[in-house]
């Protein structure tokens, strides 16, 4: 996971990138403009750029989550071997929102409404997702948010445990993708039955459903 944020009007002229979830106990190590962040087992997961490393260009108007092309990752490794880190960030071109085919649904045996959903993000993948959207069913394809993504309100979304059972990933609502017009109600986004399984979300085309 690796998940950067860029909102100049809030944060200033910073770059925040986060590389795993937050714990309660934290080391901060700063070097020049740059904040190393390590968690309770000294894990590095994340670095605040606290000043733009030049020509990283970044959209001035941006206004949350960016996704950084190879030659930017490159930009800001150079920054963090010259501040001194040692650690090397990745380029990821993983695609966090697909869709994905529900292939088996079983109740949830703690909830009398939440169902454990098996669902197929491509042919090489199935992941388990406890879901409670009242309109689920076997053989919808449905947008899907995988582990590591970062929705639009702001929230990551991580491996979890729903009432004792393993989820990874989130099937979400119109109103949860910010969609234009979206329904406030409970609902997943149930896309059409032609959509290709593992597929990127199209945001400008579902924005014209409502």
């Amino acid at each position: 996971m690796q998940i950067s944020v860029y909102n100049p009007s809030v944060l200033g002229n910073a770059l925040l990138i986060t590389l795993g979830a937050d714990t309660t106990t934290q080391t901060v190590i700063q070097k020049e403009q740059i904040v190393q962040i390590l968690d309770d087992q000294n894990q590095v997961i994340g670095y605040n750029f606290l000043e733009i490393v030049p020509n990283l260009q970044l959209d001035p108007e941006g206004s949350g989550q960016v996704h950084l092309t190879a030659p930017q990752i490159t930009v800001l490794n150079d920054a963090l071997q010259a501040a001194g880190f040692d650690q090397q960030l990745q380029f990821d071109p993983t695609q966090y929102f697909v869709a994905g085919l529900v292939k088996k649904m079983q109740p949830h045996p703690d909830s009398d409404h939440l169902h454990i959903c098996q669902i197929e993000l491509d042919q090489a993948q199935t992941v388990q997702i406890v879901c409670g959207a009242p309109n689920i069913e076997v053989g919808q394809i449905v947008a899907v948010a995988k582990v590591g993504a970062m929705m639009p309100d702001g929230k990551i979304i991580y491996s979890g445990v729903l009432r004792g059972v393993p989820s990874e990933g989130m099937v979400c609502a119109p109103r949860e993708l910010q969609l234009k017009n979206a329904p406030q109600k409970r609902g997943i986004l149930v896309l059409d039955d032609q959509t290709t399984v593992g597929s990127p979300l199209d945001f400008a085309a579902l924005n014209q459903l409502y």
